[in-house]
């Protein structure tokens, strides 16, 4: 596949390409682009006309084709489900709800930005009683949304949806090994109305491509989704120009089980928060803190439950689990394991990688809050371990003890305990008997502390991507 530029598919000006591979087999399945630095500027001098152009669209066409967009995701849901599939090596049968998930996005924001209305101001002030005060939302200008791996399709649409409902332009810049998604859903906007001008796709390596377009001056906002890591370095560049940066990073996020608890509940939330898209997922529970009163009963019940699940041919709509995004990811999981095992746990499932890139569903047990994975270790696949705690303080302190804090889960059959241990968990969400895997298209979606910056979601977004100017009409009532 090929980048979009300007509404045109192109090559790399040097002809340069990056191979996409299926993660499950190993095949190389298409090639991308690996853009020059002419390329870039390209794209970032393009989008300026498009900034423009689409700024002054009005709303009803932007909201009307943002409707048409949700239309055709639809349309195209088989197409796009076999993509993502392929270039993920996610389970085929775990795809169906993401791309549902986009149209819904598109949809949702586009109704919401036709309603996004100003305010007027009294005159409270001595002085102003003849001016007239009312505020309205304009478009940021050039947003670059930087789309993770893990969920290509859902995310590309939280970031891209927000932007191009509020008039701004937009480079899609997704991940390189698995850019087809992306590319794909921007063809599909394309071909709905959105001006070639107002969305394109760069493809490249994140470390050089993302680097000048962070630091770029043609850029007014960026959106990303990744590692802490890549965060603070986006940040750090994007300082120079003062441009807006919404970050949603790493975490650890912990669920609380209290004594009193129900633990097929607990079993079931935690199979659904970790085993899911072989446990890559941002904000999936990766610290079990149990009640020592329960801990044994619920691992015993665990290790039983994920003996069911089935991993395997990702393209099988009877898989439930597929493979992790390559074979590094896969050997920095194992790597983990194995220093946690060395630590002192047990593991008592598991604790294996095989066919390259696939984990086994694993289980760690006697994991103690002084380890690396009950604190700042974040492990990004199907690992579970569990941690004992007396006393529900203890548990928060546990929880509470790492620098990250996206989202968070407490299970009691006491709502009065459970609000009180969720109140005192540090992160952007928690559920009540649930775990932390928990995200509607509404919901202020972020985190605590090291895990970001900002909110997405349909009740907060179109604030961040757009900027407020006030309009002062001094003595008009004179």
């Amino acid at each position: 596949m090929q980048m979009i530029i300007n509404g045109a598919k192109r090559n790399a000006s040097d002809g340069a390409t990056i191979d996409v591979l299926n993660p499950a087999t190993q095949e190389v399945i298409d090639t991308v682009p690996s853009a020059t630095d002419k390329d870039i500027q390209e794209v970032l001098e393009v989008a300026q006309a498009g900034k423009r152009l689409w700024a002054k669209t009005p709303q009803h066409e932007r909201s009307r084709i943002m409707g048409k967009i949700a239309d055709a995701v639809v349309a195209h849901k088989d197409e796009l489900r076999q993509i993502m599939a392929r270039e993920t090596g996610k389970a085929i049968s775990s795809t169906g709800d993401e791309i549902g998930e986009v149209s819904m996005l598109f949809r949702g924001y586009g109704e919401k930005a036709a309603h996004l209305y100003g305010i007027s101001m009294a005159e409270s002030q001595p002085g102003v009683e003849n001016d007239i005060l009312y505020t309205r939302r304009e478009p940021l200008g050039v947003v670059v949304c930087v789309i993770p791996f893990n969920f290509p399709a859902e995310l590309f649409a939280h970031k891209v949806a927000p932007a191009l409902a509020t008039g701004n332009a937009v480079v899609v810049k997704p991940s390189t090994d698995n850019p087809m998604t992306a590319i794909r859903l921007t063809e599909i906007i394309q071909e709905c109305g959105v001006p070639g001008s107002v969305i394109q796709v760069i493809t490249g390596q994140g470390s050089r491509v993302g680097k000048l377009l962070s630091a770029s001056p043609l850029v007014n906002a960026i959106s990303l989704t990744g590692s802490t890591a890549v965060g603070i370095s986006t940040m750090q560049e994007s300082a120079k120009t003062l441009k807006r940066c919404y970050l949603e990073l790493g975490g650890n996020d912990a669920c609380i089980i209290l004594e009193d608890g129900d633990l097929d509940l607990a079993v079931a939330e935690a199979v659904e928060a970790r085993a899911v898209n072989a446990g890559q997922i941002c904000c999936g529970t990766k610290r079990y803190i149990v009640h020592n009163s329960v801990k044994d009963a619920f691992a015993a019940k665990l290790v039983e439950r994920l003996k069911q699940v089935k991993v395997g041919d990702t393209m099988d709509p009877a898989t439930e689990v597929g493979c992790l995004i390559n074979e590094k990811a896969a050997k920095e999981v194992e790597d983990q394991v194995n220093l946690t095992v060395k630590q002192g746990a047990k593991c008592i499932l598991g604790g294996k990688r095989f066919n390259k890139t696939f984990f086994e569903m694993t289980v760690l047990v006697d994991v103690t809050a002084d380890m690396d994975i009950a604190r700042d270790m974040e492990v990004f696949g199907p690992v579970f371990p569990v941690i004992g705690f007396d006393d529900p303080e203890e548990a928060v302190r546990i929880a509470n003890q790492s620098v990250y804090g996206l989202m968070g889960g407490v299970i009691s059959r006491d709502i009065y305990k459970a609000l009180k241990v969720a109140y005192g968990m540090e992160c952007g969400g928690t559920v009540i008997n649930g775990a932390s895997t928990y995200r509607t298209m509404e919901m202020p979606f972020g985190g605590y502390k090291m895990s970001g910056l900002g909110r997405e979601g349909i009740s907060h977004t179109l604030d961040e991507m757009t900027q407020m100017k006030t309009i002062i009409l001094k003595r008009a009532l004179q």
